[in-house]
């Protein structure tokens, strides 16, 4: 059911010319997300040592907790299943997940380009088990260890504001989960193009190389920022086999791994369907597999959650994670293109790359997706959609966290007829309260994470309230808009400027408005911008007044120690689409893999000051220096497609 008047409790968050404010709104596993983040950042450990694959621990807790589709009930079922059309697009219904095998694939024709170190760390492996052929065969999907057998999700999801139907795992199959037996974090393996599932857009169920290379490459890079993200193992070619989009391309698959590939979408399904049962068992799981039950929840904000009722707890800590997640986009001008509720993370993950990318010159009108014409997925409007997303998962879960007792709620009677129709005005009245004050908890949430990671990139060590709504945040991003600065250069750029006079220096150390020329005005800025005497003028005008005060104000006097810590933060490699536009070409043209390592590379190694010396190997420098450089007019601001 919807509710009632749900737009009522819709929370605003509108943006004056540059960052957002936030308005009220009106009436209407086992880690928490910061420790895995923070597991998963910490990939070049000395002392590491993995384990091999075979000696991985390994579970399907997914498909022993959760029904199966009743057409393929067993995973020998699916073995022996006489009728194709059981892996053919069809309704799955009364099920979390289908029973799927992998196709199987001419090893010899298969050619494993990449293989990230970071995420094999993070799973627990080690490193030269890359280079065994069990590897090898089990990230194509030849491998299927038989008491694991694979499987794909049941999801739904709106998609442009609109309900879409089924949708489910169409490229991917998952087959096993894994516990890092060092970090006790257990991760839910997955292959993104191995084969056919119900769920198959195009009824093949395979994925091209261009949308595999920058999947591969962005949900490394975001780990390596500590942005919250599903992960990429590896990337496998298979040159002489063609998948039909808008051309013939190449194939290719992705190994990846998370925590979780539950999104919204898998609660939107079964809701939309009136399936109680099965809603209730989701949202269970979620709870006690997932987040590792409700005392691992509550701990992550105990104030928050006090005398909260089990699924309302479950609501906010999913709204929690949202926000957080939502703000360190904002902070490193990320945007995915396509925020529909079947993309979004119940963990708080970045999840599903399509048209995503990183802000070049800062526009917060920006939309990586060309079919993004009403730009619902801008950076501007990726806070008010987050929200808006977590409202469908708020009309999904109503019935558990607005229903009059758990008691009720755990009943025959509630699985069957769902509220009494003599209850139904106070049970929405209820429904919509609990929504409008998760509303106000995620506003809160969002406000606080986003002031607390931007004024870390500027360099600052406190944070005041309005922060982001009027004060240093609002003010540096109207001067990147007006000014149309590179979105990531410049906070990088900021920790060379001379604000204080080291010792025995005078004013004629400090930074001039020459210098700020040579800093910041190096590239093409576009369009209607100030003469580059005049934005030299304005910048150096915000650096020694609004900049200057608030490190003054702070005690932060020393350009040095606030080099450092901006250099932590603040990354130099940033993984722009033309980047990944070359490393796809050149695989395509050439068969050159070496460009794409060489970009992972610096993508799991961003705050480098430099990695390789013009001494040492003279074409790498270079490349890197391009790559850090400017961005030429005419490859900024790059959309692309949803095909895949």
């Amino acid at each position: 059911m919807r509710l009632a008047n749900c737009d009522r409790i819709i929370t605003s968050f509108v943006y004056k010319q540059r960052s957002f404010k936030i308005l009220s709104p009106a009436r209407a596993q086992n880690r928490n997300l910061s420790t895995i983040s923070k597991r998963m950042a910490s990939s070049a450990t000395k002392s590491y040592s993995g384990v091999t694959l075979a000696e991985l621990p390994k579970s399907h807790v997914f498909t022993e907790k959760l029904p199966a589709d009743p057409q393929v009930p067993t995973p020998e079922a699916a073995m022996d299943a006489k009728d194709p059309g059981v892996f053919l697009p069809r309704a799955v219904t009364d099920a979390a997940f289908t029973y799927v095998k992998p196709g199987t694939h001419n090893i010899e024709k298969a050619k494993l380009l990449a293989v990230s170190e970071a995420a094999m760390r993070d799973l627990g492996l080690k490193l030269e088990e890359k280079d065994t052929d069990e590897f090898k065969e089990v990230v194509i999907g030849n491998k299927i260890y038989e008491e694991h057998f694979p499987w794909a999700q049941v999801y739904g999801g709106y998609q442009f504001g609109e309900w879409a139907g089924q949708l489910g795992d169409g490229r991917a199959i998952s087959i096993f989960e894994a516990t890092n037996p060092a970090t006790g974090v257990r991760y839910e393996v997955q292959l993104k193009g191995a084969g056919r599932t119900p769920f198959s857009r195009f009824a093949d169920g395979m994925a091209v190389l261009r949308s595999s290379v920058r999947e591969f490459l962005v949900s490394e890079a975001l780990n390596a920022l500590s942005i919250p993200t599903t992960r990429a193992l590896s990337l496998t070619l298979f040159p002489n086999e063609g998948v039909r989009r808008e051309t013939i391309e190449q194939r290719a698959i992705v190994a990846r791994m998370a925590p979780t590939w539950i999104r919204f979408g898998n609660f939107d399904i079964h809701r939309r369907r009136g399936n109680r049962k099965l809603l209730k068992a989701l949202a269970d799981y979620s709870i006690d597999e997932v987040y590792g039950g409700l005392d691992k929840i509550k701990a992550s904000d105990p104030k928050a959650y006090e005398g909260l009722s089990r699924y309302h707890i479950f609501y906010k800590e999913v709204a929690r994670r949202t926000a957080e997640t939502t703000a360190l986009w904002q902070t490193y001008g990320f945007m995915n293109g396509v925020l529909n509720t079947d993309n979004i993370s119940i963990f708080g993950l970045s999840l599903d790359f399509g048209p995503f990318a990183f802000m070049d010159t800062y526009n917060p009108m920006y939309t990586p997706n060309h079919d993004d014409h009403r730009l619902r997925y801008s950076y501007r409007n990726t806070p008010t959609i987050m929200w808006w997303n977590l409202v469908r998962l708020g009309e999904d879960l109503a019935e558990l966290f607005a229903a009059e007792s758990e008691e009720f709620v755990n009943s025959e009677q509630f699985i069957e007829s769902g509220i009494p129709e003599d209850k139904l005005d106070a049970f929405v009245e209820r429904a919509e309260k609990i929504i409008e004050g998760v509303g106000e908890y995620y506003k809160e949430t969002l406000e606080a994470a986003h002031s607390k990671a931007f004024v870390k990139r500027l360099g600052l060590t406190s944070v005041k309230k309005d922060d982001s709504a009027d004060g240093i945040v609002d003010s540096v991003l109207l001067l990147l808009k007006e000014q149309q600065l590179d979105f990531n250069h410049f906070f990088r750029k900021l920790g060379r400027v001379r604000l204080f006079p080291g010792d025995g220096e005078d004013e004629s150390s400090l930074t001039t408005e020459e210098d700020i020329k040579k800093i910041f005005l190096t590239h093409d800025r576009g369009y209607s911008v100030p003469h580059i005497d005049d934005s030299a003028k304005i910048i150096h005008d915000w650096l020694f007044n609004e900049y200057k005060s608030r490190l003054v104000e702070e005690g932060n006097v020393n350009d040095s120690d606030r080099k450092s810590r901006m250099d932590k933060v603040n990354p130099n490699f940033i993984l722009r689409t033309w980047i990944m536009d070359e490393a796809i070409n050149r695989i395509q043209r050439h068969g050159d893999a070496k460009f794409l390592e060489h970009v992972l590379y610096l993508a799991l190694h961003p705050f480098e000051d430099s990695w390789t010396s013009e001494e040492e190997d003279k074409d790498k420098y270079e490349a890197e220096m391009k790559f850090i450089g400017d961005v030429p007019r005419l490859k900024q601001a790059l959309t692309c497609s949803c095909s895949s």
